[in-house]
């Protein structure tokens, strides 16, 4: 553009202000940006060379090339050399701009990943580990469709707790998974599509002796039996359900655990005597030594008999409002209508 043109724009138009930018700016680019990133959370060169799987020398011309670039633009490097064995220095500048270099590369990455999505050329499913089959089974009747329409599927695992946080930020499209819902109730997700798979109870799996634990207990139980609890998901929200947000203080709790198998193992070991809340399902399996995890624990029966009465859904979750904005042959809608095609009878 001439000179003479430059001048037609207004002073304030954002057009005018990238046609003013310093050469030294917009030669930056976003593998550059990267290698800032990455050398900032390593702490050396060396050392982001390797995330990256770089030579070491690649990752230092980068960041001679920004250093020199941006004490020009801004008055000082970004990364300060402390000598052989040392971590670097992240000056000031370095510091702000690799927080603006998250930012951008981030909102890049998200406004990339959201066009794909509308236009159906990528599908995310979050699906926790127990629901990977039914997932198999749906994506059986889509998969030629897909491959022929070059239709990228990503599937991420996701866990209870973040299944309506991760669909309310559209990081995932679809989420198989279990939520808690009053017993026999059937609305309470207006703002979602739900594919009800099957509903469940809980049962118990413990190593204690018939004389201390029955074959069956009842949730108004549990306050007297010393309890394997996770520290979040589906059973801390049946547990917050029946007893509270305080329910740590009103249970007797031998051990917090983050994964059921662990659980497991720790009871099996006899370091813990106790019982661990487990889905209905996964007393069954557990029941017929389908987990070698779970071998010589038994299983016993867990009753409802608490106010407010509760119940595990699992199924299937999607957007409401976004799969009615698609056609029928949108990605999204195909996989939708093969989870239909699959619901147990």
């Amino acid at each position: 553009m001439s000179a003479s043109a430059q001048l037609l724009l207004p002073a304030g138009n954002p057009l005018s202000r990238l046609l003013h930018a310093s050469p030294v700016l917009l030669d930056t680019t976003f593998d550059q940006l990267r290698t800032l990133i990455a050398v900032y959370e390593t702490k050396s060169a060396l050392r982001a060379a390797r995330v990256l799987g770089r030579e070491q020398s690649s990752v230092q011309k980068q960041i001679d090339t920004l250093n020199r670039n941006f004490k020009q633009l801004c008055g000082e490097p970004l990364v300060v050399k402390q000598g052989r064995g040392k971590d670097v220095l992240i000056t000031p500048t370095g510091e702000a701009l690799v927080a603006l270099a998250r930012t951008t590369l981030r909102e890049w990455l998200d406004s990339i990943h959201e066009c794909r999505r509308k236009l159906g050329t990528t599908l995310t499913v979050g699906t926790t580990r127990f629901m990977l089959d039914s997932l198999a089974k749906a994506w059986h009747h889509v998969a030629d469709d897909f491959r022929r329409r070059d239709v990228e599927l990503k599937v991420v695992h996701i866990r209870t707790k973040d299944i309506w946080r991760k669909l309310a930020s559209k990081e995932v499209d679809i989420v198989c998974g279990s939520v808690v819902t009053p017993a026999g109730r059937s609305g309470g997700f207006e703002e979602f599509d739900v594919i009800e798979w099957r509903r469940g109870g809980l049962a118990l799996l413990t190593n204690l002796p018939e004389h201390r634990l029955g074959p069956r207990a009842a949730t108004g139980d549990l306050p007297e039996l010393p309890l394997v609890v996770p520290s979040d998901g589906l059973i801390a929200e049946f547990l917050r359900g029946w007893f509270g947000p305080d329910y740590r203080n009103e249970l007797d709790i031998a051990a917090e655990i983050d994964e059921i198998q662990y659980g497991m193992s720790l009871l099996r070991s006899g370091l813990v005597e106790g019982c661990m809340i487990v889905t209905s399902g996964l007393g069954v399996v557990a029941a017929n030594n389908e987990l070698r995890e779970g071998s010589g624990l038994r299983v016993v029966e867990l009753a409802d008999d608490r106010e407010p009465r509760l119940e595990r859904l699992v199924g299937v979750f999607a957007r409401k409002e976004e799969r009615a904005k698609f056609p029928t042959d949108h990605p999204l809608n195909l996989l939708w209508a093969a989870f239909q095609r699959e619901v147990p009878d």
